[in-house]
């Protein structure tokens, strides 16, 4: 009874420690400018020290969707998700236009896809404001990492998972909502120090 009482008590601690965040990895696509994705690896390390930039490579050949001249986002994930450990999750940061299939449409352009949960995910800023890209484009980011780690859309209208539903409301989304932060906080996110 005793160590039955012993497994019980050591149970209960590490369910209720926070778990250590997964590494990001960084991956440029293309032509994707360095300085850009310095500035998101940046921003990055606030929230988790455990970040990697990696040296551009191209879109997976099989990605390339020819009539409209953009890249399926899925089968970009699909193929990045291969290079990274069991401890990491890998973000595509692209320039082109990225799109899904999305109910009856075969091809949607997204600002972002992500595995929910999974270990990768893809963003782009072909769609974003030009005026305050940068910060929108770090909001992506922010939101499909999200997913990764198993956030669903929110409701909340000023939530980073705010569902775009075919359009762009990053200026309305200020941060995480408390649920939402609850959640990644729990997987070892440092979210008072975020940074828009």
């Amino acid at each position: 009874m005793r160590n039955y009482i012993l497994i019980l008590i050591f149970f209960f601690i590490s369910c209720t420690q926070k778990q250590h965040p997964k590494i990001i990895v960084l991956q440029p696509l293309g032509s994707f400018k360095t300085e850009q994705a310095k500035e998101v690896y940046h921003k990055i390390q606030t929230i988790n020290p455990n970040v990697v930039l990696r040296a551009n490579i191209p879109f997976p050949e099989s990605a390339f969707y020819e009539p409209r001249n953009r890249y399926r986002a899925d089968s970009i994930i699909k193929t990045i998700k291969n290079n990274i450990g069991t401890d990491s999750v890998i973000i595509g940061l692209s320039n082109r236009d990225i799109s899904v299939t999305k109910e009856k449409t075969k091809d949607w352009g997204v600002m972002g896809l992500g595995y929910h949960p999974g270990k990768s995910c893809v963003v782009s800023d072909f769609r974003l404001s030009k005026q305050n890209k940068s910060a929108q484009f770090y909001k992506v980011v922010l939101h499909e990492l999200g997913h990764t780690e198993g956030l669903p859309h929110c409701a909340v209208k000023n939530c980073l998972m705010r569902d775009a539903e075919g359009k762009n409301h990053l200026d309305e989304e200020t941060d995480f909502c408390f649920k939402c932060k609850k959640h990644l906080i729990g997987k070892g996110w440092k979210l008072n120090n975020l940074a828009s």
